[in-house]
């Protein structure tokens, strides 16, 4: 059984009070002592996961491989990918910082961050001793501030945004460390799916056609289909509006650019078809998202 999970069902989860909470941030601690039963259920956030692991242990398949998280790990999990725990140690201790796709969106660090194939086919990474007290002390100073700091929302916001982009910037200068995973032998299934987001990251901005992407990855249309649902949970039609829905709200909350542009720049054949494939989606206008 799977948990689909998005920013508000979180805070409501985590018991968040109404005077800490920020709009598209959380961050929470130990995310598996509130739920029974925990690793008995997969899950899948909507928006952007990462974590700290300060204590214990836990095995955990993300993006159908096992990984094993101890004490120094940063585990960081783009979104709607599978979260499927297998074991969680008694003494687990985990701090998450997350993030929705709203927040996400309006941020290009961020998108690029998400887009990062290195990231994706290697969710956990170690640290050294020394990066991880560094880590560590970044993680606890960001969870303070978020807890410990009523106040003025936006300015908390936007304190939070530059502290979260400066942790960004350290995790992704350790993966530039990283040379790229050898020896891991994957299943034809995974390569396909990692192959379909790779393809959608990079075209969906301007293709939506299932056919196209089957064709790219020398599939009928069918089996991508009936494989991407079996894997994920989620259908091809749902990971392509995911990302086109993506790039339309960077656009809108980043630029100035008009109605008509944006449906020119995602190859909409006019802007009432960009309008109503974006409210279909969000159950939102374009103008309306981008006044709120």
């Amino acid at each position: 059984m799977s948990h689909f999970l998005n920013i508000e069902s979180v805070q409501e989860q985590h018991l968040i009070h109404e005077d800490i909470r920020v709009d598209g941030i959380s961050i929470l601690d130990n995310v598996h002592k509130l739920e029974n039963h925990y690793t008995d259920f997969k899950h899948q956030f909507d928006g952007l996961i990462i974590s700290f692991c300060s204590k214990g242990t836990m095995t955990v398949k993300i993006n159908f491989r096992t990984y094993e998280i101890k004490a120094g790990s940063i585990i960081v999990v783009l979104p709607q990918l599978m979260i499927d725990p297998i074991q969680v140690s008694e003494d687990f201790q985990i701090v998450s910082i997350v993030m929705s796709i709203d927040f996400i969106s309006a941020f290009p660090i961020l998108r690029d961050f998400i887009t990062n194939n290195e990231i994706r086919w290697n969710p956990v990474i170690h640290s050294s001793k020394q990066e991880n007290n560094l880590f560590e002390d970044f993680v606890n100073f960001l969870k303070k501030y978020y807890t410990n700091k009523p106040g003025n929302k936006n300015t908390r916001k936007t304190v939070l945004q530059y502290l979260i982009f400066a942790l960004i910037t350290s995790i992704t200068d350790s993966y530039s460390t990283l040379s790229q995973e050898s020896g891991i032998v994957r299943k034809r299934k995974d390569e396909i799916i990692d192959n379909f987001y790779l393809l959608i990251s990079q075209q969906a901005r301007t293709e939506r056609r299932v056919h196209f992407y089957a064709d790219k990855l020398n599939l009928s249309p069918q089996y991508l289909t009936t494989l991407i649902k079996s894997q994920t949970g989620k259908s091809v039609n749902h990971w392509i509006e995911h990302v086109v829905i993506m790039h339309a709200k960077s656009l809108l909350s980043s630029t100035s650019l008009s109605i008509k542009e944006i449906s020119q720049e995602l190859n909409f054949i006019d802007p009432s078809s960009f309008c109503r494939y974006f409210k279909r989606c969000t159950q939102l206008s374009p103008n309306i998202f981008r006044n709120k």
